[in-house]
């Protein structure tokens, strides 16, 4: 397993593992990362400071990626975003490394770490929920994905 930032060649790869999960959580609709302008030029997106992408390669091909943005431009809190897996890495370990590799760079630039997703994602709301993120009741002012229906936030200093 290797994890590595994103490059402009990897763009294509990462929106197609975006949409193939969404369409396995009905996430391919209005108010989620489905319309998001950026999701076919992730490399280009994630270049300001503060902000990166991180995909996943296993055997040379890429599974996977996440993101960290600042979030509705805060100077103290982030966003992790774009965390997404194919299937057959799932249950596999990536996911924690490839968060523990986010989380470590927005450690350097944020004070918490937001995230906003499915509810019908379970596996996914329980990893959040073990790797430390606390359920919010409602979204962060400043949330463009009006459809989520699950946040989450994160103390960083405390890690």
């Amino acid at each position: 397993m290797l994890i590595r930032p994103i490059e402009a060649k990897d763009n294509a790869i990462i929106e197609r593992i975006i949409r193939e999960c969404l369409i396995e959580f009905g996430g391919n609709r209005e108010g989620l990362a489905w319309e998001d302008d950026s999701l076919s030029r992730l490399a280009d997106f994630y270049t300001a400071e503060g902000q990166a992408y991180w995909v996943v390669e296993q055997d040379g091909e890429v599974v996977g990626g996440c993101g960290i943005s600042p979030f509705a431009d805060s100077a103290e809190v982030c966003e992790l975003q774009k965390m997404y897996l194919l299937t057959s890495s799932r249950g596999t370990g990536i996911a924690a490394t490839l968060l523990d590799t986010a989380l470590s760079f927005a450690r350097l630039h944020y004070q918490q770490c937001y995230l906003e997703t499915l509810s019908n994602m379970i596996a996914a709301n329980r990893f959040y929920v073990k790797h430390g993120f606390v359920p919010l009741e409602a979204p962060l002012a400043g949330s463009e994905h009006f459809a989520c229906d699950a946040w989450y936030i994160k103390p960083l200093a405390d890690d």
